[in-house]
């Protein structure tokens, strides 16, 4: 059993640290934005308030110091009364000043300085100040003094009202919240954290289990259990594509048995065959009078078994290159001309098969882009798995023309065709149909056609033919040549 590795700082302590790290950015950053702003608004209102209740409450300590001024004199028994009220109403320390700055109502502060009340008297406006933490409020009250009623307009008020309201009930409500904030900030984390080790743990285990699963393909080959994990999100969807690439891989090894049982068949085959020609050829040569036709005959089953031999080298060459990417050429190519010139290749194979292969001529040149060489291969491998799949005295057609918009070479053959299963397989590399009539072949031509085919920026498919027989459509781009017309 492999070890596992504990490593300090893995994907889940990272995972981990970056949630935590995350909320704690978001509650610092949401205590900067919270706090400070808070505070202002507090004091904000505490101003506007107060200021407010000195305004509603003045009309009503007026009225009442004057009665006071009136009936007591020096006493301000009604005054203290309404200062007393505005005192339990808005929690603020109230007083009234006189010109002198003389305390003749309610109380301040011992030690507090009159400064706004010096203001007032200056400007007859009202005045509100923050100082010592304390929202301080001076307000003019017009009522005049007594002994002084031939001045109906002095200029300048002669009694002030004076208003003094602490911080504490702001410095209380911002620690409750401050209070509430560090609660659910410890809530919040110890949710994160937890929340954190649930997704962590979780992904760290479903990776854990991938990462298993490909150690173990790679000890156990192909044959290794595939993983599988049907959540609908990034780790399932890389649990598929490992599922994916294990059948990929399946299928790969197992076309690379069956190639190498092919190519052991395959190469064995005429290399026996080969050999034997020789041997009896060298005997025959060896007697004096040695039979001519037999000789013959022997030399042309060698020569077959040779042209079977160069044909696999030359798929496995062409498989080489398409491997390695080799570059092809983009040029106007006629269709026509190329079926015609690969056919006459074919026509003493064709005449020994006792099968027509028949160039239908088109109505005019089929122009097409791509690498002459690569469109005369592609031919080449359909029209040979044309002859030898088809029964002696049958027909393989060839045909080119314009198909929407592209340019088509088609071969058509009477053989069986292709079963239905088989349609989505029959160009993979190292794949051979079930209809091939014992006929040799290491089951890449068709695989080296459509590559060839897409490397030219077309298609090789297997279509639906009419009656008995399979077709095979070799699409590829449109290309005129130089002063060409579409009309011609």
């Amino acid at each position: 059993m492999r070890r596992r590795v504990r490593r300090p700082f893995g994907l889940r302590s990272r995972l981990l640290l970056a949630l935590v790290a995350t909320a704690m950015a978001t509650l610092l950053v949401a205590a900067l934005a919270l706090f400070s702003p808070l505070q202002q608004r507090l004091r904000e209102q505490q101003e506007s308030g107060l200021e407010a209740a000195g305004r509603t409450a003045r009309p009503q300590v007026a009225a009442a110091l004057r009665r006071d001024l009136r009936e007591a004199g020096a006493v301000a028994l009604e005054t203290s009364d309404a200062l007393r009220d505005i005192q339990a109403r808005t929690g603020a320390q109230a007083a009234v000043t006189d010109v002198t700055g003389d305390v003749i109502a309610g109380s301040v502060p011992l030690g507090d300085d009159f400064e706004d009340v010096n203001e007032v008297l200056a400007t007859n406006s009202t005045t509100s100040t923050r100082r010592d933490g304390r929202q301080r409020i001076a307000l003019p009250l017009d009522v005049e003094p007594v002994g002084f009623k031939e001045l109906k307009n002095p200029g300048f008020p002669f009694y002030v009202l004076v208003l003094r309201q602490p911080d504490t009930q702001i410095a209380k409500t911002v620690s409750e919240v401050r209070q509430a904030f560090a609660t659910a900030a410890v809530v919040g984390l110890a949710v994160a954290v937890l929340l954190g080790l649930f997704l962590t743990t979780t992904l760290t285990r479903r990776l854990a289990r991938l990462r298993d699963a490909a150690v173990q393909i790679t000890t156990d080959g192909t044959s290794a259990p595939t993983p599988t994990d049907d959540n609908p999100d990034e780790v399932g969807d890389l649990a598929r594509a490992l599922a994916r690439m294990q059948e990929g891989l399946r299928r790969q090894e197992d076309a690379r048995r069956q190639f190498v049982a092919t190519a052991s068949h395959e190469l064995r085959t005429p290399l026996t065959s080969l050999g034997g020609n020789l041997e009896l050829l060298g005997e025959d040569l060896a007697e004096a009078d040695f039979d001519r036709e037999n000789a013959r005959r022997q030399v042309a089953s060698a020569q077959g078994e040779i042209r079977r031999l160069r044909n696999l080298a030359t798929e496995l060459l062409d498989l080489s290159r398409l491997d390695a990417g080799v570059e092809l050429r983009s040029e106007p190519v006629e269709l026509g001309e190329v079926a015609r010139a690969v056919a006459a290749e074919f026509a003493l194979q064709a005449h020994e098969r006792r099968t027509l292969l028949e160039v239908v001529p088109p109505r005019g040149p089929c122009w097409a882009q791509g690498d002459p060489d690569a469109v005369a291969r592609v031919a080449r491998i359909l029209i040979d798995n044309a002859l030898r799949y088809t029964p002696p005295s049958t027909s393989v057609r060839v045909t080119t023309g314009y198909a929407g918009e592209g340019a088509t070479l088609a071969v058509v053959d009477d053989g069986p065709g292709v079963p239905r299963e088989e349609h989505g397989t029959i160009f993979e590399r190292f794949r051979r149909g079930t209809a091939t009539r014992g006929e040799g072949g290491f089951g890449l031509g068709l695989a080296i056609g459509r590559e060839l085919a897409e490397r030219l920026d077309g298609s090789l498919q297997l279509e639906p033919a009419r009656g008995r027989g399979a077709r095979f459509v070799l699409t590829l781009p449109i290309e005129l040549p130089a002063g060409g017309s579409g009309d011609a």
